[in-house]
This record gives C-alpha cells, structure tokens and sequence, in this order.
C-alpha cells in the first residue's frame, strides 16, 4: 500500500479545500410583500406562493 513521503502541510492541505466552502442559498424578492425569501418556495411573512395565497396567517 503507498505511503506519503511526506506529511502534507497546513498551507498545502487548506490551499487544496478552498474550494469546500458553503454557497448561499438562492434568495429572491417576494412579488407580494417584497420581503427576501428562497425561490421556489412560499413567502414565510405573507404565505404567498406564485401569486396565490397557499397558507394564511
């Protein structure tokens, strides 16, 4: 079985995950009440989801 030569450094282990990094979930504003919610899913604030009310208050 292959074994490393070296031992992989701090600087070379953490250059090598930059790339592992969260990414922000896709936000828009809510046509109904202009609140920021997820697309695609129903506005928490007023329960408004492709122009229709789908969950009230």
């Amino acid at each position: 079985m292959a074994v490393p030569f070296r031992k992989t450094s701090k600087a070379v282990k953490r250059k090598r995950r930059t790339h592992f990094k969260l990414s922000l979930p896709g936000m828009v504003a809510c046509p109904n009440c202009n609140e920021s919610k997820l697309a695609h899913h129903i506005c928490k604030s007023c329960g408004y989801y492709k122009g229709k009310e789908v969950m009230s208050k």
